[in-house]
């Protein structure tokens, strides 16, 4: 009898590997789920207490008052037109567009309500105001 130098393996064998990576990927995939949502949540609040600010506070220490509600943060990347900034503007102060991780923009409001300078937030994950999900730079 000749004995075969090739051997695969047996379907037990096969079966086995397959029932291990399924534990496996049982155990580790709910670890990773919920990382992505907080990712985004970090992000949104550096932006907002962090990047954003200091560039709202360098466009107020160059024209001596915030961007009006209507420039908006669209303002702290390009000059607004017809203003009496244009001469003391000296931005771009902001590279990118403002939006938060979930591709919405950021929610601008000058003078503010809940702060003396400017409202800033996020409407976060579900895109609409209130619901609890939103990021701001006021206590709540």
């Amino acid at each position: 009898m000749k004995k075969n130098k090739y051997r695969g393996f047996t379907l037990i064998e096969l079966m086995l590997v397959i029932i291990i990576l399924g534990v496996l990927g049982a155990v580790v995939f709910p670890r990773f789920v919920g990382r992505a949502q907080e990712a985004r949540i970090a992000v949104a609040k550096a932006d907002i207490n962090n990047s954003l600010a200091l560039a709202l506070d360098l466009y107020e220490m160059d024209n001596s008052f915030f961007p009006t509600t209507e420039q908006g943060l669209e303002s702290l990347r390009k000059e607004p037109a017809g203003s009496s900034t244009s001469q003391n503007w000296k931005g771009p102060y902001i590279k990118k567009k403002p939006v938060d991780p979930w591709g919405n923009p950021y929610v601008y409001t000058c003078p503010g309500i809940n702060n003396d300078d400017y409202d800033l937030y996020s409407l976060g994950s579900d895109g609409a105001e209130g619901g609890g999900d939103d990021i701001t730079n006021w206590e709540e």
